[in-house]
């Protein structure tokens, strides 16, 4: 199957609603519709610093999304890319789209000039990590997260 990755764009909201939903419930975490709009909201605002791309199959399906950002690094003086969100529709899962959608992530860290792209999974998600050890390398760093009473 030939998979195209391009931008999210307008009339693309259903299909990219349809796939974050999906990622979504895959790590339980509750979706809103006000999520969603303001995720949607930020994609398209050319002074918020986080992309989306669409994994595409030959019909211009989107079967899988990326959102990515800039993230600073003090110890390196500069920016490096953080991948926030990658989730591929599980029917299209084997069809070539996650490898897609690295290629082009490596694109965009290239034209942005940055050295290095980070991110975070489940430590269950034995799928994805079985991917990412192909591609890329697994870190020294755990993660932490401190959280902030609303």
């Amino acid at each position: 199957m030939t998979i195209t990755v391009t931008d999210a764009h307008a009339d693309d909201r259903g299909a990219w609603e349809a796939l974050y939903r999906g990622y979504a419930a895959f790590y339980a975490v509750p979706m809103t519709d006000s999520t969603l709009e303001t995720v949607w909201t930020w994609i398209h605002d050319p002074a918020q610093p986080l992309w989306c791309r669409l994994a595409r199959d030959c019909g211009g399906t989107a079967v899988g999304l990326m959102h990515f950002r800039a993230m600073t690094s003090p110890l390196r003086g500069r920016e490096i890319g953080f991948l926030d969100d990658l989730f591929v529709d599980p029917a299209a899962r084997g069809s070539g789209a996650v490898d897609a959608l690295f290629t082009d992530l490596e694109h965009q860290a290239r034209a942005r000039d940055w050295p290095s792209v980070r991110w975070i999974t489940a430590d269950d998600n034995y799928r994805a990590r079985a991917v990412y050890d192909r591609i890329a390398h697994k870190t020294q760093w755990n993660t932490y997260q401190l959280d902030i009473g609303s």
